[in-house]
């Protein structure tokens, strides 16, 4: 089914051992899997590594753990460092707070295409556990309907970009340089990369319908840095710049 291009999954995480284990039980579950697994690991305790080796040796796949130092969140950092590192030809990138319903990589997989970024959405889920309204649509999923929409090309929406279901060819993203590394903090690093792929000419594809992933209930992460953040997406978009100078390349051999 994959053909000739081989997938990594990229799944970032900090500090929620157990989180990421639910994680990665819906990834040993795949019905198609990816050829590798990339933890990228923003600065966690010892726990997060004790935990990795645990269940490396037993996983179906290998599992990569790229780790460095918490230096405060470096999300940015951490995924050019992994994907840097990556085998695969395409990179489908989740966080480690989300479940991968077990088609998750076969439906991606289904509709990847050359010239072509992926956009999928999540499942969120409240405190009490109970689904939010707005999302059920989400927990859907039918192949006609996925590859209908998926062959319709959408107007660009950046409200559907999300780094916890994001797929993109390795060649791609180095061609942009990667990750803006001068965006730290939560809030737009996914969003901005996005409009340098746009900008470069390649298209976005949505994935609905399929491609099921459930966020676990969190706190609302610090915001303090979505200003700034956003003023450097604002400059991307205004210059239409397909390539950031603080990015990938320094980790490429």
């Amino acid at each position: 089914m994959k053909g000739h291009a081989r997938i990594t999954l990229v799944i970032s995480t900090y500090n929620w051992v157990e989180a990421l284990e639910r994680v990665l039980d819906g990834v040993r579950l795949q019905t198609v899997l990816p050829d590798e697994v990339i933890i990228a690991d923003d600065g966690s305790r010892t726990d997060t590594k004790d935990f990795i080796d645990h269940i490396r040796h037993a996983f179906p796949v290998p599992v990569n753990h790229v780790w460095h130092e918490d230096c405060g969140f470096r999300r940015t950092v951490i995924l050019n460092k992994s994907i840097a590192k990556a085998k695969g030809d395409y990179i489908i990138e989740i966080d480690g707070d989300v479940v991968p319903e077990r088609h998750f990589i076969q439906d991606h997989v289904d509709i990847m295409e050359k010239g072509y970024f992926v956009c999928g959405g999540r499942v969120m889920f409240q405190e009490n556990g109970a689904v939010r309204l707005s999302h059920v649509v989400n927990l859907c999923r039918s192949r006609w309907l996925r590859k209908m929409v998926a062959a319709v090309e959408p107007k660009f929406s950046e409200r559907h970009v999300r780094g916890c279901n994001l797929a993109f060819w390795r060649d791609d993203f180095i061609a942009i340089n990667g990750y803006n590394e001068d965006i730290t903090g939560w809030g737009h690093e996914d969003r901005e990369m996005v409009y340098r792929l746009l900008h470069r000419g390649v298209k976005e594809r949505r994935l609905k319908f399929g491609g099921i992933v459930r966020h676990i209930y969190h706190e609302a992460p610090s915001m303090d840095s979505k200003s700034r953040n956003y003023d450097i997406q604002r400059d991307t978009i205004a210059r239409c710049s397909t390539w950031c100078q603080n990015g990938i390349s320094k980790y490429l051999q």
